[in-house]
């Protein structure tokens, strides 16, 4: 644990190195693919929560168990 802390002090060292500008640039580069990655896998998570309770029948809803009719074909 203490080499990854370490590298991680490495890092911030380096980062705090940088003028601005290129800070602003490095810190852009890693942080907006981190975070759509959490978006998508928020989205993905929160969708599949919200199609389970959609799937479960509500407490007292009448279930439709009768056969689908047949369609009526005019003669």
């Amino acid at each position: 644990m203490s080499g990854i802390g370490r590298w991680w002090d490495g890092v911030e060292l380096w980062i705090i190195g940088l003028p601005f500008i290129p800070q602003v640039l490095v810190v852009l580069a890693v942080l907006l693919p981190v975070a759509m990655l959490l978006a998508r896998l928020l989205d993905t998570l929160v969708g599949g929560g919200l199609r389970l309770l959609a799937a479960r029948p509500r407490a007292g809803a009448k279930t439709d168990t009768a056969p689908a009719r047949a369609a009526k074909t005019e003669d």
